[in-house]
This record gives C-alpha cells, sequence and structure tokens, in this order.
C-alpha cells in the first residue's frame, strides 16, 4: 500500500511525526511504520489520520498491484 502520510503532515504545517501521533492517539513508532508501508492500520485509524490531516482516506492510501495478489 502507499501511503502521502509524510507528504501530508509536511503540507499541514510541516506536523512532526510525534504530533501527529499524539492527536491520534498511538506511538510515533506507529507513525514510522505507517510511513514505511509496514503497518497495517485499521479503519479507524486511518479516518482519524484523514481527519487531523484534512483530507480523505482516499487521498492518504493507494492499493498499489502487489496489493491485489
Amino acid at each position: 500500500m502507499k501511503t502521502n502520510l509524510r507528504k501530508y503532515r509536511f503540507e499541514n504545517g510541516n506536523i512532526s511525526q510525534q504530533k501527529l501521533a499524539d492527536l491520534v492517539n498511538v506511538s510515533r513508532q506507529t507513525i514510522v511504520a505507517i510511513e514505511r508501508g509496514d503497518y497495517n492500520l485499521s479503519v479507524k485509524l486511518a479516518l482519524l489520520l484523514a481527519d487531523k490531516l484534512g483530507t480523505t482516506v482516499e487521498e492518504l492510501f493507494k492499493l498499489e498491484e502487489k496489493d491485489y495478489v
């Protein structure tokens, strides 16, 4: 899964990983793992991240061809 999380953090006032983690009540390591594509997040967390960054889940996360296999 491709993520635009880092891009949206910077576009929204250069929000740090820690600040975003605090806003959605997860650890900074979780945000790091999401940005690397190493974390399968819940729908709830995806919705919270999109809300805090003023965008949609569809803009933050995109399936890649390998995800369909």
